[in-house]
């Protein structure tokens, strides 16, 4: 017993019950802790191939290596859910200059794309192209993401999406044929005038919901008339000029008989 207690009270034994509880602490962290998502590594040829695409296709205004010019914006540091987002829906390359890029048919298919894709995420590090996870609308919260739209969205894209005029020229797209990773990607690096809401902003899981909300308005008005979808005001107008119009029409109607 003795020599058991003076092994306890060894000068050596404080450093070694400290390096075994940082041990057990590093181990049940890098157990229990969520593993986050990361975007499959590009090859080397999928980089030399996208910095070819974009010496066809983007280096004009962008600059030779994606510095920037006083045509377009640097491209460093973007990351490849930019590129991803303007190239897939046709934003980029653009076609002539304007108020915003609009959407188009793709100029590049599927693997270019990606390609370009990891061309740009080599130059600096920058926003990754979400998972199938991240942008599954089965997986989310159509009741949060109705509040999340509402309080971030809808004062630029309408109430459910359907888009909506901006200042200068510009105009908040609808969202009803945006797929839900683009969708994903606008919120996470705020194209044209949007604003960027990174995943301090609204998060992953939020990001989600609201894919989840707007993907349920897709599926069209749960009964009656739709009147286009566009919001309570012009529905409102709507039941305005009908409602006044019935009154209007009554009133003459008895005029006339009682004459």
């Amino acid at each position: 017993m003795k020599a058991l207690a003076a092994r306890r009270h060894h000068r050596f034994a404080p450093v070694v019950l400290l390096l075994l509880a940082l041990l057990v602490t590093g181990g049940v962290y890098a157990v229990l802790a969520p593993s986050s998502a990361k975007a499959e590594t590009a090859s080397t040829a999928d980089i030399e191939t996208g910095k070819k695409l974009f010496q066809a296709n983007c280096a004009t205004c962008h600059g030779p290596n994606a510095e920037g010019t006083s045509e377009a914006p640097s491209l460093v540091g973007v990351g490849a859910a930019a590129v991803d987002f303007q190239v897939s829906t046709g934003r980029m390359p653009m076609q002539m200059n304007g108020p915003q890029a609009a959407a188009k048919p793709p100029q590049m298919d599927e693997e270019q794309t990606a390609a370009l894709a990891a061309y740009v995420a080599s130059l600096g590090a920058g926003p990754a192209i979400p998972t199938d996870e991240q942008v599954d609308p089965a997986l989310g919260d159509s009741a949060n993401g109705l509040e999340l739209f509402r309080t971030n969205c809808a004062m630029c894209h309408n109430a459910v999406g359907a888009g909506g005029a901006l200042s200068e020229g510009k105009h908040a797209p609808s969202l009803r044929d945006t797929s839900p990773r683009n969708i994903y990607q606008a919120m996470l690096t705020g194209p044209q005038s949007m604003p960027v809401f990174n995943d301090a902003n609204i998060t992953p899981e939020d990001k989600r919901d609201i894919i989840a909300y707007l993907e349920d308005q897709k599926q069209g008005s749960a009964g009656g008339f739709e009147l286009g979808g566009i919001g309570p005001v012009a529905e409102g107008l709507w039941a305005w000029i009908v409602g006044i119009g019935l009154l209007i029409a009554g009133s003459v109607w008895i005029g006339a008989k009682s004459s």
